[in-house]
């Protein structure tokens, strides 16, 4: 396994051992004694899985106060832009985001610790995306940005005018707005 760090610290790109052989491959997605001895802590307690088609942008999404979630996530079919904006009070990089290609064929993952808010978009036909959770999902503590805020600038490899949205992610409020 192979750990590459971000220019935003507690960011980390993970990149499993691959084996692959005439019927394939094999990779060890997680294991927690090496993800430990690697200095990764979290402890995941929910698994997540989307499905998406091409322009689906989902995000930002954040868990506020005990209820704040680390993610591990991966891109198990396809490919896409994965997103986050650091919101960690009294960070050196708050308001700063790191984008990531996810794909099927670069198996690479994507640690996103607690105080990040998150989201991706769908570069390929589909995509389907997974996502391990070191706290639960709890409705009323769930925050959001909006993901073309300006001020972001976040390019999001996808034409505005193909985006698709929720109409929760529509209505997020601009990072400037946003009370944590």
């Amino acid at each position: 396994m192979n750990i590459i760090n971000t220019p935003i610290e507690g960011l980390l790109i993970i990149e499993p051992q691959v084996f692959y052989d005439a019927r394939g491959f094999f990779c060890e997605t997680y294991n927690e004694e090496r993800y430990l001895k690697a200095g990764i802590t979290q402890r995941f307690v929910q698994d997540n899985m989307s499905k998406s088609q091409y322009g689906v942008v989902r995000g930002l999404h954040f868990q506020k106060g005990d209820a704040a979630q680390a993610k591990l996530v991966q891109c198990i079919r396809g490919s896409v832009l994965d997103v986050a904006v650091d919101l960690r009070e009294g960070s050196k990089t708050f308001g700063e985001w790191f984008s990531v290609e996810l794909t099927e064929e670069n198996h690479r993952q994507f640690l996103i610790p607690r105080g990040f808010a998150h989201g991706f978009s769908v570069l390929s036909e589909q995509a389907i995306f997974s996502y391990k959770c070191d706290n639960l999902y709890h409705p009323e503590a769930e925050g959001g940005i909006l993901l073309t805020d300006p001020e972001l600038g976040i390019d999001w490899r996808i034409p505005q005018d193909k985006m698709l949205l929720s109409d929760k992610d529509r209505r997020h409020p601009l990072l400037k707005d946003l009370s944590l």
